[in-house]
Formats: C-alpha cells, sequence, structure tokens
C-alpha cells in the first residue's frame, strides 16, 4: 500500500470546520490558517495512514471537547506523545543541523556516537498555556522591544514560558534604561556608574521559584545573569550548571557559564553531565583560557563527529590562529568561502591573516565581496578598514572601524585595530583610549595590552610600557612579538637592563621568531657584555638560519665579519678563512677588512711580519 503525503489543509476547508467545531463545542475555537503562519516556526507533516483513517472517521462522529481534531492537532503543530508515535516525530527529528541536511532522518541517531558514551538528551516539557492570546500579545510586543508592555501583559499569568518571558522583558528593560543612563552620564572615559534597576526584584523572584523547585531551565540561566550581575559569581556558577544539565541545548547558558570560567580549576571544577554540547563548550572554554592546543583537540575530535559543520572549522582555524598557523588558517578559510560564499562571520580574522601576510588582491577581493553581502555589519566593517589599512589610507581606515563601533560599541577587534591605525598616524591618546575601551570590554586580550606597551614607548615612558607589556606576554607567552618589545623596552637608555634584554629574546626565539630579530640581538648584546663565544654561537645559529632561508642583507655580513675575527682571534684559522672568502663576495668594506684578515692569518701561519704578508694575495 503506497502512503501518500497530505498536503496543507485549503483556506475554505478550515473555516468550514471551523464553523462545525463551533456548533459541537460551543466555546471552541480555531484559528484561520493566516493565523497559523503568523505563530511563526511551524512545519507541516506527513500524515500516517492511520491518522488518515482516523481523520475520515472523525467526519461522521461527534468529537468530544476534551480531544482537538486530528486535523486541526496536525495544523498547530502539537507535540505527539512519544510513547505512541515513533522518534520521527520528535521535536529533535525536527531539527535543521547540516549533518540532517545531507541525510536522512532514519539514517542517524538522536545524539552522535562520537566513540564516548554520552547521556540522553533531556526533553523540554511544552507549557500549555504557551500559545495563550497573552503570551502571543506579550511576545508580539517584546519583538517590537517593548519590554515593559510584554512584562506588563503577562502579570497575572503563571506558565513557565509566560513566567520566563515577563522576567526576560523586565531585565532586558533595566538594560535599556542602563543604556541610556550610561549614554546621558558618560564620563570622560566613556564610563559611567549606571545600574539595571530590575536586578534586586528579579533575583528574589527567581530565588522564590528555585527553592520551590518551579522553575525551568530558562528560567534558572536568567537567574545564573541576574546573579552575575549582581556579583554572585560562585552561585551563578552553580545555578548555570543546573540549567545546562537539565536542558543542554541553550548556547546562551554556556556561553554564560565559560564567562565566569576565569581558571582551569574553576572549569574543571563544574559537575557537567557528559552531554556532546559539553564539547562545544569545553572547546570554546579553552580557546579562552588560552589553551589553544588544547581547543583545537577538541574541535577536531567534534569535527569526525559533525563532519559537514563550518561552526567547527571556523573555529579550529581561530584555534590555529592563535598559534599563529597562519598558512593552515587561509586554507581553511578558503575552503568556507568555497562551501559558504556569502558568509561574513569571523570572516574579519581572516582579513587579519591577508593583512599579516600583505596579501593584497586577496584581502582586495574579501573586502569586495562582504560590501556586497551586507556591508553593515561589523566584520564587514573591520575588513574594509583592514583593505585601507593595508593601502596606507589609514584616516578612512579609522572612519570604518568607528562605524564598526556605532554598529555593535563593545566589537573588540575593531577597538583595537583602530587603536593600531591610531599608532600608525602618531595620534597616541587616540591609540591610548581606543586599546582602553578594549581592555574594559576583554581583559585577556593580549594585543590591546601590547598596543597599550606600544604607546607608551612612543610617550617615552618605557616603565608605563613595561608594565603592560607584561600583561601582553602573560596573556599570550607562545609570541615572539611580545617578547621582543619588551626586550626592546628593557634596551631603551632610560632602562639599560640588558640581562633582562637578553632573557627576552631567548624566549623570543624559542617562540619561533618569523621576524627574524631575537638571533641577530642576542648576538650584539652578548658582544656588548663582552661575551664574546655566546656571540659567536648565535651569530652561527642566525647565519645558518639566513642560509636556510636563502635570505640576503646586512646581517648575513654583520654575522661574517664578526665570525671571521672571532675565529682568528681562537686561532681557528681554518673556519675564518672560510668566512673571510665568503666575505670577498661581496662588494664595500667588508670585502677590504676581509682581504686583511687573510693576510693577516698567512703572516701568522708562515711566520712573516705584516709588512711581508702585505705581498701575498688573499
Amino acid at each position: 500500500m503506497r502512503c501518500t503525503i497530505a498536503q496543507p489543509t485549503p483556506l475554505n476547508s478550515i473555516e468550514t470546520r471551523e464553523h462545525d467545531i463551533h456548533n459541537q463545542r460551543g466555546r471552541a475555537r480555531v484559528q484561520s490558517l493566516a493565523d497559523y503562519k503568523k505563530r511563526g516556526n511551524r512545519r507541516w507533516f506527513p500524515k500516517r495512514p492511520a491518522e488518515a483513517s482516523s481523520e475520515s472517521r472523525s467526519t461522521s462522529s461527534p468529537t468530544d471537547a476534551s480531544t482537538p481534531p486530528p486535523d486541526a492537532e496536525q495544523l498547530v503543530g502539537i507535540e505527539q506523545d512519544p510513547a505512541k508515535f515513533t522518534p520521527s516525530h520528535t521535536r529533535f527529528q525536527r531539527g535543521s543541523s547540516s549533518i540532517r541536511r545531507r541525510f536522512g532522518p532514519s539514517d542517524l541517531p538522536s545524539t552522535p556516537l562520537g566513540g564516548a558514551l554520552y547521556v540522553a538528551t533531556p526533553v523540554h516539557e511544552e507549557d500549555d498555556c504557551a500559545d495563550s492570546d497573552f503570551y502571543l500579545l506579550a511576545k508580539a510586543y517584546f519583538d517590537c522591544k517593548e519590554y515593559r508592555r510584554a512584562a506588563h501583559v503577562l502579570r497575572d499569568q503563571t506558565g513557565k514560558k509566560a513566567f520566563f518571558l515577563r522576567c526576560y522583558a523586565l531585565y532586558l528593560a533595566g538594560e535599556k534604561r542602563k543604556e541610556e543612563e550610561s549614554i546621558e552620564l558618560e564620563g570622560p572615559l566613556g564610563k559611567s556608574d549606571a545600574v539595571n534597576r530590575e536586578l534586586t526584584s528579579l533575583e528574589n523572584e527567581l530565588s522564590k521559584q528555585r527553592k520551590n523547585e518551579t522553575i525551568d531551565p530558562f528560567g534558572l540561566y536568567l537567574y545564573g545573569i541576574v546573579l552575575r550581575e549582581r556579583g554572585r559569581e560562585d552561585l551563578a556558577r552553580t545555578v548555570l550548571v543546573e540549567s545546562v544539565n537539565k536542558y543542554p541545548w541553550n548556547w546562551s547558558a554556556w556561553s554564560e557559564l565559560q564567562s565566569l570560567c576565569s581558571t582551569i580549576d574553576i572549569l574543571n571544577g563544574l559537575s557537567l553531565k557528559n552531554h556532546w554540547m559539553k564539547d562545544f563548550f569545553l572547546g570554546s572554554a579553552y580557546q579562552e583560557l588560552r589553551m589553544h592546543n588544547d581547543s583545537l583537540s577538541k574541535y577536531e575530535y567534534l569535527q569526525g563527529i559533525f563532519r559537514f559543520s563550518n561552526h567547527i572549522q571556523a573555529q579550529i582555524a581561530k584555534a590555529q590562529y592563535s598559534l599563529r598557523e597562519f598558512e593552515e588558517v587561509e586554507v581553511i578559510f578558503e575552503e568556507l568561502l568555497r562551501n559558504d560564499p556569502y558568509r561574513v562571520e569571523d570572516m574579519d580574522m581572516y582579513s587579519n591573516v591577508l593583512y599579516a601576510k600583505e596579501v593584497f588582491p586577496a584581502l582586495s577581493y574579501l573586502a569586495h565581496r562582504v560590501f556586497m553581502t551586507d556591508k553593515y555589519r561589523p566584520e564587514s566593517c573591520c575588513i574594509i578598514g583592514n583593505y585601507y589599512s593595508l593601502k596606507g589610507q589609514h584616516e578612512k581606515s579609522v572612519m570604518y572601524f568607528r562605524r564598526a563601533l556605532k554598529l555593535n560599541k563593545n566589537y573588540l577587534s575593531a577597538w583595537t585595530l583602530m587603536g593600531h591605525e591610531y599608532v600608525e598616524m602618531k595620534n597616541t591618546p587616540a591609540a591610548v583610549d581606543a586599546y582602553r575601551r578594549a581592555v574594559d570590554i576583554n581583559p585577556c586580550d593580549y594585543r590591546a595590552w601590547y598596543g597599550l606597551g606600544q604607546a607608551y614607548e612612543m610617550m617615552c615612558m618605557p616603565y608605563y610600557a613595561l608594565y603592560y607589556f607584561r600583561k601582553s606576554v602573560y596573556l599570550q607567552p607562545n609570541d615572539s612579538r611580545l617578547w621582543i618589545a619588551m626586550a626592546q623596552c628593557y634596551e631603551t637608555e632610560q632602562l639599560r637592563m640588558l640581562e633582562d634584554a637578553i632573557k627576552c629574546y631567548k624566549r623570543a626565539a624559542n617562540c619561533n621568531d618569523r621576524e627574524a630579530i631575537a638571533l641577530p640581538r642576542l648576538a650584539k648584546l652578548h658582544g656588548e657584555l663582552g661575551s664574546f663565544e655566546e656571540a659567536a654561537y648565535y651569530y652561527k645559529k642566525d647565519l645558518e638560519r639566513m642560509e636556510a632561508e636563502e635570505r640576503e642583507g646586512p646581517n648575513i655580513l654583520e654575522a661574517l665579519m664578526f665570525l671571521a675575527t672571532y675565529c682568528k682571534s681562537q686561532k681557528k684559522f681554518e673556519e675564518a678563512e672560510v668566512y673571510c672568502t665568503r666575505l670577498l663576495d661581496y662588494k664595500g668594506p667588508e670585502k677590504e677588512k676581509a682581504k686583511s684578515l687573510l693576510r693577516g692569518m698567512i703572516a701568522a701561519q708562515s711566520g712573516l711580519s705584516s709588512t711581508e704578508a702585505e705581498h701575498f694575495p688573499p
């Protein structure tokens, strides 16, 4: 027997059935198709033959007042009893993940099998009053950002969804008023003492609900936010853990919990159930705690489960970007753009990679693409700002970074990049202000601390600069640029702390110094301090690196000259002769100095005087 898929009932049929039901029930009401469409997020599902037959029977027999007609039940999208129906009609199976779009719903289990035992996904209980007129009216007010009107409509409603929507509306109303006051009472650095005046009443109400065990996971999520805003971080963590354990699909709750995990000890102390959403949380938390290798491992593990997830690919790129593996990051973002050509999210990081590698054509193409896709996104503005910065048009670059901040005043990347532009423009007061705004948003942003150090170094204030460089190095200890900046600060005339500078350069050399600054500086500093053996060691290492990379420049001449002189003084004439012979290939004073050294070595080996050795060709 062939199954046919039931089509959505026409409007006139609904109206006819509505009239019949009204006559049978008296007060029963079924909305029109247009009302169902306004409600949003409803889907049409095929009905099984058993349901179709029961529908045909229902037209000949009167319907009980407590049971809605099968057609109306399918139309509204009411959840079915999992004990009576197959899992293909549960809420989870109606999801639209990237994997589900590529495979049939029967091909995949309800939770991924990635080699680990996960707990079953908790089923969220439905709320009977969620579709009431009061709730729908309040939701409409909420969508229009009329938060106090929404809360007022739900003042007498007792359902869990209505309770959450009312409390959340009050919280957002307080946040809205707080933002207005912060603008009105803004201080010299953009700070104000404005607070959310709804927090106290919300804390009391939500605390009472939690004690009575009548609060749902979303209420716990809101309670955790309120507690965090009130400064009660320990209790906030406990409440948010309860929320994600009861309903792990709420990523907002995971994000709030992550913001409260400032150390690895706090993170390891959380009592989280082994749901696979926990792996996403740990990957993000490790990245925030600067454990980039652990974060990369976690996301690579998740990629084996969610093989077609663009989000996981982007997170892997973000972890590799933090590890300064720019080649791999560029490859991942190119693949992301092939799979999702209109993607804007995370593309500002790709523009940073292209900027650092000075790949102007690719950055120009990316800026044009995001401009045509959605030019009023903070990410788009930052990409265009990087494009103009690479062209040397710093004023225009600042204009786009300011536009990004108008769209999102807490967009961290825009503040930091705008500070860099002000440094290029030698506008140090504006740069300091931009970097301080970035630090206020995220104290763990090492780039902002590094920028502050640069700005104070430009103002000839090395002690302040040293303080901020130390902050940045603490947050990102594997970045050679930060160690080099701190070493150069130690070398300034005001400090002249050469021993500390040497320590910093050694750390930079061990952190994959791409700019090739650490080794020649180590050689020079050891030479200044009279440690010629150490200086020769670092000159040799630098010479080997330049030969491997096939580099030419003044550093190679300096290294060859020092090594030739040092080896001659140590009576290593054969090695000194090799360095002198290489110097003869260059023009300038180094060539003449090499000839003189060769004559001196010939005289020393043959017992001739230096005057007699002049007659021998080098």
